[in-house]
């Protein structure tokens, strides 16, 4: 069945921080949800490329070489490989395409991972 997605309903079902959120599949991608806040671990993905959408706040993401300050509307890619660091100063919401089975911290398995994601 077809139906529309408003994010901020969606976003409403859940308030913890770096656990995203499966709310939608366009092929092979996962189109993800998720709160951020505070600094992710340095990390990379050896296979699969991700996108980092802000919806809501101000988004950092540290590159070992700089980094890209994103406000709402704002978008990144990730190419597979590349080293990052996600830092949220205050809460920020974020929409995320990655390959179906990406592991959010990526070549890291620590606390953070997010091993079974859900569907909302």
């Amino acid at each position: 069945m077809i139906q529309k997605v408003t994010l901020r309903d969606k976003f409403e079902l859940f308030h913890d921080h770096w656990h995203p959120r499966i709310v939608g599949q366009v092929n092979d991608m996962h189109v993800k949800l998720t709160r951020l806040k505070g600094e992710f671990l340095w990390h990379t993905h050896d296979e699969e490329d991700e996108m980092f959408l802000v919806v809501e706040g101000q988004l950092i993401i540290r590159l070992r070489d700089g980094e890209v300050a994103l406000g709402p509307g704002e978008f990144i890619v990730i190419p597979h490989g590349v080293e990052h660091q996600p830092v949220a100063m205050e809460e920020v919401l974020v929409m995320l395409f990655e390959p179906v089975g990406t592991l959010n911290t990526g070549n890291v398995e620590n606390e953070r991972t997010v091993a079974q994601l859900d569907w909302i």
